[in-house]
């Protein structure tokens, strides 16, 4: 009797549940208007895709930077996936996964049973593929509705993928705490290499984190990760995955973990390499010109805004990227601007071109620099001072008249019009040799040769050059002392400085090499391109020039032993910037110095901290 009665009841429960089930599916399908519809609008296989880690790396392949936001997954294709870790969550998650339809009825009867005798929610019975679709569509709550949403949700992932492309999904996705996702990320994360590396013991311990991450944490409960590592041994044995012999060496191994941390290094190099990363994507696929032809200002900011999407869509491909960062030189430039600024309030950058290869090897964002941060070297734009003459007035001076050094000129007061400018310290220095007006940067003489040249000619040089800022009102003749309405950025003038060691062709440098995905296919890279400014001859002229300015000149204390050596140096009204921009046989490094919002620099201008700097770094 008492048989009976016991299975009249559960006949009832049953049935009762099953009403219930169905109300609830009922009341959910007239809220989303069709079950079919709902599940074709959000299951489709070209939305089913999972972010995964990207990475940079320096010129010699060393990781500098882990890329990603708030999923750390570092993403594996089926074949990848070494078959002890399918066969550990198979056996402890979902024994029938490759016979069943995406639900197993049988689990499901067994959970109805338990729970209704618990009378609250504590058996699942969820599949691989439901909690694949929790994982993906679903919330967490542990409700009948979200249950039955789940098991409908699961029958249509069924329906349009395979059983090897649900676990490779699957394995992808599971979260196993401290902010890691998938098995490649969480061996990687806790042991320090990659899922294919993994002992035996090693993989049941990591299977046992995602049934509960936080009750599992390796970190914290390891003792309690232990414990369920030693049951998935045994399912993984009783169903014959492994042997008695495996069990009992898996259960034997210590596990000791080795947790790596996110690789986060040259803050000032990986910020201005995302920045250049973004212009990569805006010139190759299109957003560049789009720009350049948007009828407005809204029209802009959308293809911006697109163009930012685009550039996080390619990041969550899981791409690596490969720069020409040198980190010695990284390191010594960091290093040496903080012993040359010892004071709070200066702050200085640094760039450092290989014109051999026309690669970015080294630069600085500001001392103490935080990565994303304001970003001195490409995103400040002063006043470049006697830093522009080299550019702007004597090379194109050479190259119109294809004059001698040895030529002279008036180094004494002029006016044009109402603008009288004056030499530093107001001297009259009469008629003097082009090389010594250039090496001593007299100003008078420089006005002198643009106005000859022509503002318009002087400019057409410098429209050539990586100058973004230069504004229609800087066609004057004080732009000639380096006075502009926006200024230049140190990235700038450094990067048209290396001009001249390269016979007056204009090479634009990089930092990045290539942007290719996990397979090594090249997605992105820069076409070389080169703008002939001025003539051979013309080169030589101002390499002899920017060398005078070293042995004899304004930048003596910048002067360094062996090989070629030249450059100019720059200072601002009231010592707001000190510029150095110079070059040796292999680098043109450009320093400036100053304050973020421009003061008086006299109090250390004697001290040379640029000329310091530069000479420090060769």
């Amino acid at each position: 009797m008492l048989k009976h009665a016991t299975g009249w009841m559960m006949t009832t429960g049953f049935l009762f549940i099953f009403i219930f089930f169905l109300a609830e599916v009922t009341a959910e399908v007239e809220e989303v208007q069709s079950l079919s519809s709902a599940l074709e609008q959000h299951i489709n296989i070209e939305d089913v895709t999972l972010s995964s880690n990207s990475a940079m790396y320096d010129r010699n392949g060393e990781l500098i930077s882990d890329i990603y936001r708030d999923e750390n997954r570092i993403y594996l294709t089926y074949e990848e996936i070494p078959s002890l870790l399918v066969q550990a969550f198979i056996a402890t998650e979902d024994q029938r996964f490759f016979e069943h339809n995406g639900y197993d009825s049988i689990a499901i009867a067994r959970a109805i049973v338990s729970n209704a005798r618990q009378q609250g929610i504590e058996e699942g019975a969820s599949t691989v593929t439901q909690q694949l679709a929790r994982n993906l569509f679903l919330s967490h709550d542990q409700t009948y509705n979200r249950k039955m949403s789940e098991i409908l949700y699961a029958r249509e992932l069924e329906k349009r993928y395979t059983k090897e492309e649900i676990i490779e999904l699957y394995l992808n996705t599971v979260y196993f705490h401290n902010g890691v996702y998938g098995i490649e990320a969480a061996s990687t994360f806790y042991f320090n290499k990659p899922s294919r590396e993994l002992s035996l013991a090693e993989v049941a311990f990591l299977s046992a984190v995602p049934n509960n991450p936080t009750h599992y944490d390796p970190l914290t409960r390891s003792e309690q990760t232990k414990l369920r590592q030693e049951w998935i041994l045994q399912k993984m044995l009783e169903a014959g995955y492994i042997s008695a012999e495996q069990y009992e060496e898996a259960l034997a191994e210590d596990i000791q973990l080795e947790v790596r941390q996110r690789v986060d290094r040259y803050p000032d190099y990986v910020t201005y390499i995302h920045h250049e990363l973004t212009r990569l994507i805006s010139a190759s696929d299109g957003y560049e010109q789009r720009l350049r032809q948007a009828a407005s200002e809204e029209a802009q900011e959308q293809i911006r805004l697109e163009l930012e999407e685009r550039v996080q869509e390619v990041l969550e491909q899981g791409v690596r990227i490969e720069t020409a960062l040198d980190p010695l030189k990284q390191e010594q430039a960091v290093q040496t601007v903080q012993q040359e600024l010892p004071r709070s309030d200066i702050e200085s950058a640094v760039v450092m071109i290989d014109h051999t290869q026309h690669e970015i090897v080294a630069l600085t964002g500001g001392k103490d620099y935080k990565k994303f941060n304001f970003h001195r070297a490409f995103q400040s734009f002063r006043q470049p001072g006697s830093a522009i003459k080299p550019l702007l007035v004597y090379a194109p001076y050479l190259n119109e008249y294809d004059i001698p050094l040895q030529s002279t000129i008036n180094a004494n007061d002029v006016c044009r019009g109402d603008y009288c400018p004056r030499n530093f310290g107001g001297g009259q220095y009469g008629m003097v040799s082009l090389e010594t007006a250039f090496k001593h940067s007299f100003n008078t003489p420089a006005i002198r040769i643009m106005d000859r040249v022509g503002v318009e000619t002087a400019f057409s040089y410098l429209e050539q050059l990586p100058f973004t800022r230069i504004a229609p009102e800087d066609y004057r003749l004080p732009a000639a002392l380096g006075g502009f309405t926006y200024g230049v950025s140190p990235l700038e003038l450094t990067s048209a400085y290396t001009t001249f060691a390269t016979g007056g062709t204009f090479i634009p440098a990089y930092g990045i090499r290539q942007v290719t995905n996990k397979d090594g296919d090249v997605l992105y890279s820069w076409e070389q391109t080169e703008t002939q400014l001025w003539s051979e001859s013309t080169n030589e002229k101002m390499r002899r020039l920017l060398a005078a300015v070293l042995d004899s000149g304004t930048g003596q204390r910048a002067r360094v032993q062996g090989g070629y050596a030249g450059g100019k140096t720059g200072t601002t009204n009231d010592f707001y910037d000190l510029w150095f921009v110079g070059l040796t046989d292999t680098y043109t490094t450009g320093v400036w110095v100053g304050k973020d919002t421009p003061a008086d620099l006299s109090a250390i201008y004697n001290q040379a901290p640029h000329l310091r700097i530069w000479r420090k770094l060769q």
